[in-house]
């Protein structure tokens, strides 16, 4: 237990921090000396002094020290190591947390050359020998080495200098120059140490069967006043000799190497051993893992299956495509016995990291339609791998805030350490895109990007994540068509599909500007869509006339808002009266209207003509042409009986071209011939005027107002509309017929009931002999009605307010 754990491989000793400590914390190693100080390591001093730093198995971090450690204390076979950690936060380190551990191993036998290939350095410690004296050699003196040893550079005594051997020179260092330089060099009691970065400048690169190695030949000196010290620290490590075959690791090795069997003439293998992350392993169980090594004369070859057990895959990056890496810390060590070292130990770490290979991902959808539940799934992915944000609708949010936006994210782990995450968002989210498809279905789209971190490269990809769940739960628009005398009437009720969708007649547009320039009525509160539209107007088809007068039709199509494509169709079919068309004004005068047919869509209305085809329209468009003329002209015929004298012509279209007759619309004036008319006139006197009685049929209208401004009426499937107590309603009575400029409406008597029947009781009068009625808390209030477009003649218009009220007898309310 504890932050740390450790353990002692051969002449190593590895520690390894505690996830549950220092996960998601910046961490920093040094190590301890005898004296207390603390050394920060950097990669410069760690291949200088035996450590090494690195990431195992995802993101585990291990520290390792050798042996012969620059810090390490050495007790006869025992060397302890010392290392300071430090944990932050934040990459300054500031607010650290320091531990401390220190760890004793135990490291025997020591062979008498022993080489280490770590992944930072390459080492090779000499066990000493009982130094030689040089024969007449008694005297101290510079030129004296400099003769003996002319490689050696005279110095001081008891100096250590290494001389390294290249092919074009040889060169020496004084032990404080080759300690700048990047080497490490160190004795103990009974062995010469030396360490090499693979980064220093006297390596040589070598080849040997095939196989690169990096090298440095060297040899080390030391000298009293009668005597001198030479050791041979020659060291090389494999670069290369790794091969990929059939999903299989082959690693190749050569024995006895030239740089390290130099001067020795025979050879023999006392012990190869191998395993993983410094754990040697059994027969057994390189079988079980279906390890392979092979022991030739000449090299020694394992075999690895990618993938096998003791290895591990890390999450990559190339091009930009994701995918993977197996990666696997092998461990070789190989003793042989030569004539000119005795036994020699050399022990190989070799990181092997597969090629990149693509991996797939699957974008799994679990949606739950009843739960409406948009339910993903993607993965799997290695535990190397974090989702760390998302982005939605063009915003890119953390994981933790996507919640904000309706998105939950959990991640599954599975046995073997990989991982899924799963994002759920229920169908009705602002950021899920719902769109009709056909019948009853609708398609609710998730369109998001996944953005993910590789630890501990920080790489980072992106995953797109785009899935469609259709439901049955459309409800599509319906609508309800009806006319009045001059106008047609479309109302829609919305559905759940069509708030995109755009109102067109044909392909024009039909927005509120352009209603506004047609004088049509288009009013949509969100739920319904009223549509008004008169019956002689450009956008109104018309299919027949006949005596029972002429059909009109008007044909509405809901369009797609992005696409334009048609969702839904709609229309409404009419007759209307034959006399709407036609004006026989007592001056002789005759206004009539002729329109197009849709069975002759070739016809142009300008060309139509009445008996006399001289007489041509006064006003015309798409659909339609007016003519206004005399019934004494235009080849107008008349006809006589005993009561009236009636005019009749022709509307006619001649196909251009062969004057073929394809349209002809008949219509007639009659006048009456013995009409009494009553004639006003004044006497000098001026007498008081009166108002005689009369009788006729009078069409009046009354309708309720939103505002006093009186432009907005009350529709049709408003009613009943809902009012408060003391809240103003507006009313107006309109005279529709006759249009008479000569004649004034005016109201006598006007009263509430509590049910539609005007003769029920109780009621209440709101206007009485044309008067407000005096015993109202609140008074009816007349407003004054002034030329507009819509108000032809003021004096056919009264209008009133009244405020809400209700029945009560007692003090108990009356409702119908």
């Amino acid at each position: 237990t504890g932050p740390t754990s450790w353990e002692c491989l051969g002449n190593f000793l590895r520690i390894t921090p505690r996830a549950e400590y220092f996960e998601d914390k910046y961490l920093s190693f040094s190590v301890v000396d005898q004296s207390g100080i603390a050394w920060e390591l950097d990669e410069a001093m760690a291949s200088q002094c035996g450590y090494t730093v690195t990431y195992s198995n995802w993101s585990n971090v291990e520290f390792r020290a050798s042996a012969l450690s620059c810090h390490s204390h050495i007790e006869k076979d025992v060397f302890t190591v010392t290392v300071q950690i430090k944990a932050s936060h934040t990459p300054d380190m500031k607010n650290a947390v320091t531990h401390l551990k220190t760890v004793s191993c135990h490291y025997s036998p020591w062979s008498p050359r022993e080489l280490v290939c770590a992944s930072n350095y390459m080492e090779v410690s000499v066990r000493k020998k009982v130094p030689q004296t040089v024969k007449d050699f008694i005297q101290d003196e510079p030129e004296d080495w400099t003769l003996a040893f002319p490689e050696v550079k005279a110095g001081e005594a008891s100096i250590w200098q290494i001389v390294f051997h290249q092919p074009e020179e040889k060169k020496a260092f004084l032990v404080s120059d080759a300690w700048s330089a990047g080497y490490g060099l160190n004795t103990t009691d009974t062995r010469v140490l030396l360490r090499v970065p693979y980064t220093a400048a006297q390596i040589q690169l070598v080849e040997d069967q095939g196989i690169t190695f990096t090298a440095v030949r060297s040899s080390v000196f030391y000298k009293q006043r009668w005597m001198i010290l030479m050791v041979d620290t020659a060291v090389a490590c494999p670069v290369d000799g790794v091969d990929y075959t059939n999903k299989t690791i082959i690693w190749t090795v050569p024995k006895y190497i030239q740089p390290l069997s130099a001067g020795a003439t025979s050879f023999k293998d006392v012990l190869v051993e191998v395993g993983v992350d410094l754990r040697k392993l059994s027969a057994k169980e390189m079988a079980s893992r279906k390890y392979v090594l092979l022991n030739d004369l000449n090299a020694l070859t394992m075999k690895i299956p990618i993938g096998a057990e003791g290895g591990y895959y890390k999450t990559s990056m190339s091009s930009g495509q994701h995918g993977a890496k197996y990666t696997i810390n092998l461990f070789l060590e190989h003793q042989w016995e030569d004539n000119k070292w005795g036994l020699t130990k050399h022990t190989i770490i070799k990181e092997i990291e597969t090629p990149f290979e693509q991996v797939e991902f699957a974008v799994t959808d679990y949606s739950n339609l009843s739960a409406r539940l948009m339910n993903v799934t993607v993965g799997t992915f290695l535990p190397d791998v974090e989702l760390v944000n998302l982005t939605i609708e063009g915003a890119t949010v953390t994981v933790p805030k996507a919640v904000q936006h309706g998105y939950l994210t959990h991640e599954i782990r599975y046995a073997n350490g990989s991982k899924a995450y799963v994002i759920q968002v229920p169908f009705n989210a602002p950021s899920i895109k719902k769109e009709y498809m056909r019948a009853d279905m609708r398609a609710y789209t998730l369109n998001i990007t996944l953005a993910f971190i590789i630890h501990p490269t920080s790489e980072t990809f992106t995953v797109p994540v785009i899935t469609v769940s259709t439901v049955k739960d459309a409800v599509l628009p319906s609508a309800r068509g009806f006319c009045d005398e001059r106008s047609l009437h479309l109302l829609i009720t919305r559905g759940n599909v069509d708030q995109n969708w755009l109102p067109f007649i044909s392909d024009w547009h039909l927005t509120p500007e352009a209603a506004q320039e047609y004088n049509y009525s288009l009013s949509d509160n969100g739920t319904h869509l009223a549509i008004s539209v008169p019956f002689l107007s450009s956008h109104v088809n018309y299919e027949d006339f006949h005596a029972s007068g002429l059909k009109a039709s008007l044909h509405l199509t809901l369009k797609d808002g992005i696409t334009l494509a048609n969702k839904r169709d709609f229309s409404v079919s009419c007759r209307f009266s034959p006399s709407e068309l036609i004006k026989c004004l007592s001056n002789g005068t005759v206004v009539v209207t002729a329109v197009k047919l849709v069975g002759i869509a070739d016809m142009d209305t300008s060309q139509l003509v009445l008996r006399d085809r001289r007489c041509k329209p006064s006003l015309v468009t798409e659909k339609t042409a007016t003519f206004k003329f005399n019934v004494n002209t235009c080849g107008t015929s008349r006809k006589f009986n005993s009561t009236t004298m009636t005019y009749e012509n022709d509307v006619l279209y001649f196909r251009p071209g062969n004057d073929t007759l394809v349209y002809q619309l008949k219509f007639a004036c009659s006048y009456v011939i013995k009409q009494t008319v009553g004639v006003r006139y004044e006497s000098k006197k001026n007498p008081a005027p009166s108002i005689k009685s009369g009788f006729g049929s009078l069409a009046l209208s009354l309708k309720l107002f939103k505002e006093k401004s009186y432009s907005d009426p009350y529709q049709e499937l408003e009613y009943p509309v809902v009012k408060y107590l003391r809240e103003a309603l507006y009313f107006e009575v309109e005279l529709l017929q006759p249009e008479d400029a000569r004649l004034e409406l005016n109201l006598d008597d006007c009263w509430a009931t509590n049910s539609q029947s005007q003769d029920s009781l109780p009621q209440w009068p709101i206007i009485i002999n044309g008067c407000e009625n005096s015993e109202d808390s609140y008074r009816t209030v007349f407003h004054e009605v002034n030329y507009s477009p819509r108000v032809k003649f003021p004096q056919h218009l009264k209008r009133f307010e009244v405020r809400m009220f209700t029945f009560v007898q007692g003090t108990t309310l009356l409702e119908e």
